[in-house]
């Protein structure tokens, strides 16, 4: 019986996750079909949309999401059902993985290495990307899922090369000798390139201990909400110290190009992703610190904001709702 390899792609907020799984997409055998499962800290959703905007539309990649939080933990067993969807529609030759960098990752690979999914699915490398600089950042070194991320890898690419020094690489040698990842390799690679060859090779990853989080199993999705007679609804989620924010806008919401650029450049957060549809045409932004990205896409379903910080401004909504052009 053909069996899946799964390979699962963790880091912190900005690290460039997303970026490594397009670059992998770029280098995927034209025989093979792929799926590629996204997690999201936030409850709008967003990475399914920035994902599927930067691919040419195909049949051979499929995209599914998880929002709201670890997808362990959130609305009862959002995994497994995301799994049973991937595995119905039929066995892909490869399933990434992208768990949200807030989540528990280890619970993920408990999960793929579940009795339930041993003839169907085979876990192959762990990646963990980090941003070497990080490691002189005390809210991200210290932080349960960052040290999570990097106890359970298989292999550690030092991502943003070209923004860090040989001592900075020198220091996240050292984390990673101190934190159970002395034996593991580390690379320093540029924009999340990944080379797909280091893809294959059996996990070194075995079941210790899983922890269970019980959610409302009634919980839905402010993804999957009905959008609201006003054209745009919004969702809060807390965990792990952060606070993320999100909003969802009908397709007939038009924003402004240069008001909303001016509106994201202008957040002091985390992290901001979003797909918009502007006067201009419909974009991407992806917003890491000092680094703003905007991508033009040739369409969406409807525009999405999601913005993760440590404590969110209740001034953000009336700032992007200014954004609008008047109806």
């Amino acid at each position: 019986m053909k069996t899946t390899p799964v390979n699962v792609i963790t880091g912190f907020l900005g690290v460039g996750k997303t970026s490594s799984i397009l670059n992998l997409l770029q280098q995927k055998p034209v025989d093979e079909e792929w799926a590629i499962l996204v997690n999201e800290f936030g409850e709008i959703g967003v990475d399914q949309g920035l994902i599927r905007g930067q691919i040419t539309p195909r049949n051979d990649v499929m995209v599914f999401e998880v929002p709201g939080g670890c997808m362990c933990c959130a609305a009862g067993l959002p995994m497994e059902m995301a799994l049973s969807q991937i595995l119905f529609l039929g066995k892909p030759d490869r399933l990434i993985i992208e768990p949200t960098g807030l989540g528990h990752p280890a619970e993920v690979l408990g999960v793929l290495a579940a009795e339930a999914y041993a003839n169907q699915l085979e876990l192959h490398t762990t990646v963990a990307l980090v941003d070497a600089r990080s490691v002189d950042n005390e809210l991200h070194c210290k932080h349960p899922s960052f040290i999570q991320q990097i106890e359970i890898a298989d292999l550690v690419l030092a991502n943003k090369a070209d923004l860090t020094s040989q001592q900075d690489l020198q220091r996240l040698r050292e984390y990673l000798d101190s934190h159970g990842a002395a034996n593991v390799e580390m690379h320093p690679v540029e924009y999340g390139s990944i080379d797909i060859a280091l893809l294959d090779g059996r996990s070194s990853w075995s079941i210790s201990q899983r922890t269970h989080h019980h959610i409302d199993p009634e919980y839905v999705p402010a993804a999957e909400l009905p959008m609201p007679a006003c054209g745009f609804l919004r969702a809060d989620n807390r965990g792990e110290g952060f606070e993320s924010v999100g909003w969802r806008f009908s397709p007939m919401k038009i924003f402004n190009r240069g008001k909303v650029v001016s509106f994201l450049q202008s957040i002091d957060a985390d992290r901001i992703k979003a797909v918009l549809i502007t006067d201009e045409g419909t974009f991407t932004y992806n917003i890491s610190g000092a680094v703003f990205s905007e991508m033009p896409i040739d369409d969406c379903m409807e525009s999405r904001v999601e913005v993760i910080s440590l404590q969110s401004n209740p001034c953000w909504e009336e700032a992007l709702l200014g954004c609008l052009e008047a109806t």
